[in-house]
């Protein structure tokens, strides 16, 4: 389950942390929470980021 976690620390620094996204679908699903933000300062990527992403195919098969 895709995980979207905004951590706030005790000096008010905005940090995105997501999970349970491969590729980048991690991006575009926080993009608008980055931009709400404000300006990006450091950005760490991590293993899932680096990971094909999955798509769900489907295997309808047209009628004879």
């Amino acid at each position: 389950m895709p995980i979207i976690e905004i951590i706030v620390d005790t000096k008010g620094q905005s940090r995105v942390q997501t999970t349970g996204f491969t590729g980048e679908s991690c991006r575009a699903a926080s993009r608008f929470l980055e931009q709400a933000l404000g300006t990006v300062s450091h950005e760490q990527l991590t293993p899932e980021f680096h990971q094909p992403e999955v798509t769900q195919q489907s295997s309808e098969t047209e009628p004879t």
